[in-house]
C-alpha cells in the first residue's frame, strides 16, 4: 500500500452559466515505515549495555563482589597457614628451589617444632575437660564460701543477721543484669555480624586488589604514578607466561618474594636483581621483555633487562612512567666555557646512564665505532667526543666526512686534514688519507724501536658515514677496488692495519657508519673497535654486528629503542665506561651539541692551538695556482719547512703535487721574493714573503704560468 494513490478532487469555484467542473491531481503522502517494536527495543538495549556509564556500573559490581571473594580466599589462606606446616612446606620447597639446602633444613626444623607444639596443644585441649570440672568445683566451692565469710563479717558489723547472703545476693543480681544484656543486644549482633564479617573481608580484598584487572578503577588499571613494590614485581613475573616461574612462586611459601633482592632506586627508575628458581632460564625472561612490561604497567622501551654476574639472575631496571621521554641537561662543554681535555687520564662527559650517573668515556688508546639507523644522532654522537677531545691542544684529527653538509665545519682550523663530499673521488681521497695515518703510525712504530721512551701526539683519523667508503665502486690504477671487504680493498686494509697496530702508537681509528651488514661494515672492522656503540638498528643481528654477540646476549638491545623516538641514545660496550659489575654494556642517553654550540666550542680549541692549517680536498682534474696552494698550506704559521709543505701540498692534491721535489717547489718560487732559504740550518719559506709575492705579482698571473711551463 505504499504506491502513490492519485484521486480527482474537485476545486470550487463560481458558478458560470457554461461553466466545466476544474479537476486537479492530487498526490496521496507517503506513509512513514513502521518499525517493529522488537526492532526499536533491541536497539535501545545494546544503546543502554554499552553506554559508559552502563559499564562503569558493570565494573563496580563486579569489583566490589570480586573484593569480597578475594578477601575470602586471602582470610582462608592465612587461616589455614595459621593452623597447620604448610607455610614451612612451601618455604622448604623455595629453599630447595633455589638450591639454598642449608635455609631449606633450618625451614624443616622449624617445621618439626611446630608439629610437637601443636601435638601438645591437642593433647592438653583432651585433658582440659576434667581439668576444667575440675577447676569450676574448686572455684565455686571456694567463691561461695568466701561469699559466705564475707557476710558472716557484715552481719556481725551490722548486727544483723539477714547480711549474711547479701554478697551472695549482689553476685546472683550481677549475672542477672548480664544476662539481660545480652538478651538485648544479641539480636542486633546476630543481625549485623554477618555484615560486619562482610566488611572486612571486603577491606582484605580491596587493600589486595583481588578483582579483576579489567574490573580496577582506571587509574590502578593504567599503573599512573603506581610504585614499583616485590608484590608488583612477583606477580609481573608470575603472570608472565612461563609455566616452570609460575609454578615454582605459587609453591614459595614467601609468594616468590626471596627471589628479589632490594628494590634501589636508579636514576629515573628502579633497579631490582632476581634470581630464578630451578628451570628457569634467563632467556625466557628476556624474550617475553614486553609482556614484563606491560605487566609492570610499563611501556616496552621503559624497562631493560640485564644478565648480571650473579648464576641464574636477571637484573631489571624499571623508569618511572614517562621519565624516558623527558630531555637530559646539556652538555657540561656548553656550561662551562673553561672545561678542558686531557687524552690520556680524562674522560669525555657522553651524556648520563640510565641511573643518571653521569656517562664518562676514557678515549684513550681506543677506537670508537658508532653505528645506527640514519637521521638518530650518530654524527652528533661522535662529534660530542671530539668536541672534547679537541679542548686537549696535543690532539691532532684528520677528517673524512663522507656525508658533506657541515656537520663538522667546526674543525676547520683544528684538523689537519678535512675532506667533505659523497662522491667516489671523496672517497678516494678519504682512502689516501687512512693510507698516510698507516704510513705515520708505520714512522711511529720504527722511532719507537729506536727511542721506546718517545711519546707521540694523540692524532684522530675520523671517518665519518663509513659506509659510503665500504661500498665505493672504484678501482685505482693498480686495479685494486677502494671499496669492498677484500684483502685488496685499499680502504678495509689501511683501516685494518691502523686496528692492528695504531694503539701502541696514539694514530686511532673513529667510525660512523649507517646500518651494519656484512658488505657495508666488515667483521674484522667492527670487531676491531675497543669502543662499539649503537642507537636505534632494526633487527638483532644488526645489534650483534655493532656491538657484539655476548654484549646481546647479556640483554643489550639497540634493536628494541624507539625509532626518532630514542634518538641520541645509545647502547655502550666499551672498557671505557663505567659499566655495573657483571654486564657488557650500558645504555647511555647522550648530550646534543647543536651546531652554535660546536662551533663555539671549536673556537675555544682554535685558541689553544697555534696557526693549525686545515688541508681541504678540492675536486680531481682542477687547474691549480700552486702560488695560492703553498699560501693555503702555510695557514698563519710564520714560516715552514720545505719538507713540510711539500708533504701538505702532497696531501691537498696528489694528482697535481704527489711527485713534487724540492727543485719544483724551488722552480715554481723562483723571481717571487718568496724563495726558500735557511733557518736553522733547514729550508724553509716565510709566510710574509709569499704574502708580499701574491700581492705584487702581475694581473695576468705569471707566477701561476711560470708554474705551468
Amino acid at each position: 500500500m505504499s504506491e502513490n494513490v492519485v484521486h480527482l478532487h474537485k476545486t470550487p469555484e463560481p458558478p458560470t452559466a457554461d461553466a466545466t467542473p476544474n479537476l486537479t491531481l492530487v498526490p496521496e503522502p507517503t506513509a512513514a515505515p513502521v518499525v517493529p517494536l522488537w526492532v526499536r527495543s533491541g536497539r535501545a538495549i545494546r544503546q543502554v549495555s554499552t553506554h559508559e556509564r552502563t559499564k562503569g556500573a558493570g565494573r563496580l559490581a563486579v569489583r566490589h563482589t570480586m573484593y569480597v571473594a578475594g578477601g575470602t580466599r586471602i582470610v582462608s589462606r592465612r587461616a589455614w597457614d595459621g593452623r597447620t606446616a604448610s607455610r614451612y612446606e612451601r618455604m622448604l620447597r623455595a629453599a630447595e628451589a633455589a638450591g639454598n639446602y642449608e635455609v631449606a633444613a633450618e625451614w624443616e626444623e622449624r617445621g618439626r617444632q611446630f608439629r610437637a607444639a601443636r601435638h601438645q596443644r591437642r593433647m592438653d585441649l583432651l585433658r582440659s575437660p576434667v581439668d576444667a570440672a575440675k577447676g569450676v568445683a574448686v572455684g565455686t566451692g571456694m567463691g561461695i564460701g568466701g561469699l559466705v565469710a564475707l557476710g558472716v563479717a557484715l552481719a556481725i558489723a551490722n548486727e544483723d543477721v539477714t547480711d549474711v547472703v547479701t554478697p551472695l545476693m549482689a553476685v546472683i543480681g550481677l549475672i542477672k543484669l548480664l544476662i539481660t544484656i545480652v538478651t538485648v543486644v544479641w539480636g542486633p549482633l546476630v543481625t549485623l555480624g554477618p555484615f560486619v564479617a562482610l566488611l572486612a573481608l571486603w577491606g582484605v580484598g580491596r587493600h589486595q586488589q583481588a578483582a579483576p584487572n579489567w574490573a580496577l578503577p582506571e587509574r590502578v588499571r593504567n599503573g599512573d604514578g603506581e610504585p614499583i613494590t616485590p608484590s608488583i614485581v612477583v606477580k609481573a613475573l608470575r603472570d608472565l607466561g612461563v609455566p616452570a616461574l609460575r609454578n615454582a612462586i605459587k609453591e614459595m611459601g614467601d609468594a616468590g618474594a626471596s627471589m628479589l633482592g632490594p628494590i634501589t632506586i636508579a636514576g629515573c627508575g628502579v633497579e631490582v636483581d632476581v634470581t630464578l628458581p630451578s628451570g628457569v632460564s634467563t632467556n625466557e625472561v628476556q624474550q617475553k621483555r614486553r609482556k614484563l612490561a606491560e605487566n609492570l604497567t610499563r611501556h616496552k622501551h621503559e624497562v631493560f633487562i640485564t644478565i648480571p654476574e650473579a648464576a641464574r639472575t636477571v637484573r631489571l631496571w624499571i623508569a618511572d612512567s614517562g621519565a624516558l621521554d623527558e630531555p637530559i641537561g646539556p652538555s657540561p662543554l656548553v656550561t662551562d666555557d673553561t672545561a678542558t681535555s686531557n687524552y690520556k687520564t680524562g674522560k669525555a662527559p657522553w651524556g648520563q646512564d640510565l641511573r643518571g650517573d653521569a656517562g664518562l668515556l676514557s678515549l684513550y688508546q681506543r677506537h670508537v665505532l658508532v653505528t645506527g639507523r640514519s637521521n638518530q644522532g650518530k654524527t652528533a654522537a661522535l662529534r660530542a667526543l671530539a668536541l672534547w677531545l679537541a679542548l686537549d691542544k696535543s690532539v691532532q684529527f684528520w677528517l673524512a666526512d663522507l656525508k658533506g653538509i657541515g656537520d663538522w665545519k667546526w674543525l676547520d682550523g683544528i684538523a689537519g686534514v678535512m675532506i667533505e663530499g659523497p662522491t667516489d673521488d671523496h672517497v678516494i681521497q678519504a682512502t689516501e688519507m687512512v693510507e698516510d695515518a698507516v704510513d705515520e703510525m708505520n714512522r711511529r712504530v720504527e722511532a719507537r724501536r729506536t727511542d721506546p721512551d718517545v711519546v707521540f701526539p694523540p692524532l684522530i683519523v675520523i671517518v665519518d658515514e663509513a659506509q659510503v667508503a665500504f661500498m665505493c665502486p672504484a678501482i685505482g690504477e693498480d686495479k685494486r677496488p677502494y671499496g669492498g671487504s677484500k684483502a685488496t680493498s685499499r680502504y678495509f686494509m689501511a683501516v685494518r692495519k691502523i686496528h692492528n697496530q695504531g694503539r701502541a702508537v696514539d694514530v686511532l681509528m673513529w667510525q660512523g657508519t649507517q646500518d651494519p651488514t656484512d658488505q657495508n661494515l666488515p667483521k674484522l672492522v667492527r670487531e676491531g673497535a675497543h669502543t662499539r656503540a649503537s642507537l636505534v638498528l632494526g633487527t638483532e643481528s644488526q645489534s650483534r654486528m655493532a656491538l657484539g654477540d655476548k654484549a646481546v646476549d647479556d640483554g643489550a638491545a639497540p634493536h628494541e629503542l624507539r625509532q626518532g623516538l630514542d634518538k641520541g641514545t645509545l647502547v655502550v660496550a666499551s672498557d671505557g665506561i663505567d659499566i655495573p659489575q657483571g654486564q657488557s654494556s650500558i645504555t647511555v642517553r647522550t648530550h646534543y651539541i647543536d651546531d652554535q654550540a660546536a662551533d663555539a666550542i671549536g673556537a675555544r680549541a682554535k685558541m689553544l692551538r697555534d696557526g693549525v692549517t686545515t688541508l681541504h680536498v678540492v675536486e680531481r682534474g682542477e687547474k691549480r695556482d700552486p702560488l695560492t696552494d703553498i699560501a693555503d698550506v702555510l695557514g698563519t704559521a710564520p714560516r715552514l719547512l720545505t719538507q713540510d709543505v711539500l708533504k701538505r701540498l702532497a696531501a691537498l692534491d696528489e694528482d697535481a703535487y704527489g711527485a713534487w721535489s724540492f727543485s719544483d717547489l724551488t722552480r715554481v718560487l723562483d723571481g717571487t721574493g718568496a724563495e726558500p732559504y735557511k733557518s736553522d740550518g733547514r729550508m724553509a719559506i716565510a709566510a710574509d714573503r709569499l704574502t708580499r709575492a701574491l700581492a705584487n705579482r702581475d694581473g695576468d698571473g705569471s707566477a701561476s704560468a711560470s708554474a705551468a711551463k
